[in-house]
């Protein structure tokens, strides 16, 4: 019997070893799949800010003989179901690297198709994240994205200012390091500005000038694809987060993997840093999302306004 495409990518990843060791099932451990609805989920467990490494979509279409621009459109697809299904389970942030600064180094013609699909993910989803609740923000260096695509983002960000559910975050001309650069520049600018000074520095007010400045630390990430290796993304942000990766494709990753993702990380031990049996007795505190939490006068890239 011959396997399908997706069977035969986790097939081969199986093989070598290097995805998913011994993770339960989620259906044993979280509850059973309804379409998007869970039965019997442990909100207390879940993670709050979920990211998604969206590896795949070139290789997905490949392996069928499209053309890449029909795996990009399969993965807005999937990307589709995973923002609706991480709204009704209650995650409270989901981020998807989107679009990084070094994807600009493939072909023209991959990257222009790549800006038109990003706006006409706008203009079609903009309903359906009004009518779910989602609130639309990005992080990166927007300025960078051509004008038309930056004029739809920002009006897509306004329109979902006041939603209150999900907050969908969509990393978009980023890079983790770029990041880091930007926020110690305006750290350096506030301290010569008389804003702050060099006592005022520490893990805390550094990850003020960083473009989640408002977001919790992610506490799980997830990659597709089969690639080991976390790709420039939200390096400072990413310290402590659970790593789960899959060899299924972008645009062949459900809710159902999703959920299997979820329940390896409600399995897994958070420590911190400290002994298991410390963390047994005591939880780390939770993290209050705020609408900003940067220094007045400083600029970020961390767009949740217009």
């Amino acid at each position: 019997m011959s396997l399908s495409p997706r069977d035969q990518d986790e097939d081969q990843a199986k093989k070598r070893g290097d995805f998913e060791r011994n993770e339960p099932e989620a259906a044993n451990l979280i509850g059973k799949d309804k379409g998007h609805q869970r039965e019997d989920q442990e909100k207390e467990d879940l993670p709050r800010h979920i990211a998604i490494i969206m590896d795949g979509n070139g290789r997905w279409a490949q392996k069928r003989g499209l053309p890449r621009i029909v795996g990009h459109r399969a993965g807005v697809k999937a990307a589709r179901e995973i923002v609706q299904a991480c709204g009704q389970w209650g995650i409270e942030v989901l981020t998807l690297y989107t679009f990084s600064m070094e994807n600009w180094r493939r072909p023209k013609s991959e990257t222009s198709a790549l800006m038109l699909l990003f706006e006409e993910f706008i203009q079609r989803e903009i309903g359906g994240l009004m009518s779910n609740d989602v609130q639309l923000r990005t992080v990166g260096r927007m300025e960078g994205l051509p004008a038309s695509t930056q004029r739809q983002m920002r009006e897509a960000i306004a329109h979902t200012r006041e939603n209150k559910g999900l907050i969908l975050n969509l990393a978009l001309n980023y890079g983790g390091r770029t990041e880091i650069v930007d926020a110690t520049k305006s750290i350096l600018l506030a301290v010569e500005n008389g804003r702050m000074s060099r006592e005022d520095l520490n893990e805390e007010s550094f990850g003020r000038f960083l473009y989640t400045a408002s977001l919790p630390d992610p506490d799980l990430l997830i990659r597709t694809g089969g690639e080991m290796r976390i790709s420039n993304f939200l390096l400072y942000q990413l310290a402590y987060a659970e790593l789960w990766i899959t060899p299924t494709f972008w645009p062949d990753f459900t809710p159902r993997d999703l959920s299997k993702a979820i329940s390896a990380y409600q399995q897994r031990e958070r420590r911190f840093g400290m002994t298991g049996e410390q963390c047994r007795r005591v939880k780390p505190k939770k993290e209050v999302i705020a609408s900003s939490r940067s220094v007045p006068g400083v600029s970020k890239r961390g767009h949740d306004a217009p």
